[in-house]
């Protein structure tokens, strides 16, 4: 096989991963009775507006609002798309946030919300708490994504200093039904953490949001830090309002990650699945899998058949420096440097809603000749990797991988394939 061939199989694996996990091939099979009373449909994440699309192909025109991120709006018949921003929020979300609250208000035990939630869904769903003003909450969104906090950790805050977050949004629509249909992007497909919650309950407290700044040394204004002193309207689990909600992942990166793995198997491979669920930095985790791909190498013979390793989840970045990375870009880095031209070893990592950090580059791929082609030109892969500068990387070698928006979210896919 060549690295040209090599790539072309990786690529085909990731746009499966991606084919899977599209809402207009299965949403339908999800969708619950419609009500007696009023539908409304709502939702928020960068498949949100895909999702709503998915509904009226099966329900014909609705009534709802659905918030997705700037470039991923779908043409719906009576469903209102809004595309803000993603990751940090704008006042356009914000706005869109509001008048959704004002949709939903007022409905009765008769009424069906029906939420559709994913990925992204945490910057795009904004409701400051009071105190709190829009600009303080994208300080300490742009904070939190530098400072290397899993997610889970992050929306752990973003719950506290939000009205819609943690169930909030089920007990504004409260006493009528929400049935909350979603696209796991989390580590573990917990509810809870997807989009942040906006229909689930949580058990947290504001002092936990206090200590994972604590933690991770998130500098954020003291407005923030007086607010969540103050307490937050985070929902219990048990609580009433919650009564009538149902939630329900109806897709998940497990799914994509088999249907990949049936590629592989079709085409008289091995493969193995390291998980879907990863977690950690980027760099560290590259690292961690260009040393075993270099074990499994050396132990292979002769007419052993290709062997592919296959893991989501998702990575997350330390910024230390100033350049243009996201955790794909930057595992892929930190890969191949460990790798320094081993022979017969290929990998892509890519998002698969196709962006990656904030960049609109879904990932990258490399091969044996990445980091000759990077010296050739006068680039130092070392110093890319520590300026954080793996987009920029791999643009000036012409090896990322540039989808546009997938219209889906199931998170992170990275494949090793070892020849």
């Amino acid at each position: 096989m060549t690295s040209q061939s090599a790539e072309v199989f990786l690529r085909s694996l990731f746009d499966r991963a991606v084919e899977v996990a599209d809402p207009m091939r299965s949403l339908a099979d999800y969708l619950p009775e419609r009500p007696a009373g009023r539908l409304i449909v709502i939702g928020a994440g960068k498949a949100s507006a895909r999702m709503a699309e998915a509904v009226e192909a099966a329900w014909g025109p609705c009534e709802g609002l659905v918030i997705t991120r700037y470039g991923y709006g779908r043409p719906c018949q009576g469903i209102e798309i809004v595309e803000a921003a993603h990751p940090v929020p704008d006042a356009a979300g914000v706005d869109a946030t509001r008048r959704m609250l004002g949709l939903i208000g007022g409905l009765g035990s008769d009424d069906l919300v029906l939420a559709l939630i994913s990925g992204g869904a945490s910057a795009l769903l904004t409701a400051p708490i009071e105190g709190v003003s829009h600009a303080e909450k994208q300080a300490v969104n742009v904070a939190l994504l530098s400072s290397g906090a899993p997610i889970s950790a992050m929306n752990v805050v973003r719950k506290h200093l939000s009205r819609v977050k943690g169930g909030q949004l089920s007990a504004a629509a409260f006493p009528a039904r929400v049935h909350a249909l979603m696209i796991s992007d989390i580590p573990g497909d917990d509810p809870a953490y997807i989009g942040s919650g906006p229909t689930v309950g949580d058990a947290s407290t504001p002092e936990d949001a206090l200590a994972v700044l604590s933690k991770w040394n998130v500098e954020v204004p003291h407005s923030v830090i007086t607010a969540l002193r103050k307490g937050s309207g985070v929902i219990a689990p048990d609580d009433k309002c919650l009564s009538t909600t149902t939630n329900r992942i109806y897709a998940a990166p497990a799914q994509s990650l088999a249907a990949a793995a049936e590629m592989v198997q079709a085409a008289g491979y091995e493969v193995r699945v390291l998980g879907d669920a990863l977690e950690g930095e980027a760099g560290e985790l590259g690292r961690e899998h260009a040393e075993m791909a270099i074990a499994i190498s050396r132990v292979r013979g002769r007419g052993d058949a290709p062997l592919l390793l296959l893991s989501g989840g998702e990575l997350t970045v330390t910024r230390r420096g100033d350049g243009i990375g996201g955790p794909n870009a930057e595992y892929c880095l930190a890969l191949a440097i460990a790798l320094e031209g081993a022979p017969g070893i290929h990998a892509i990592a890519c998002d698969t809603d196709g962006v990656d950090g904030a960049a609109d580059i879904a990932g990258a791929i490399i091969g044996p000749e990445t980091l000759a082609k990077a010296r050739k030109i006068g680039i130092d892969p070392a110093a890319a990797l520590a300026s954080n500068d793996a987009h920029g990387f791999f643009g000036a070698i012409g090896d990322q991988v540039i989808t546009g928006p997938t219209m889906t979210n199931v998170n992170d896919f990275r494949a090793i394939l070892i020849l």
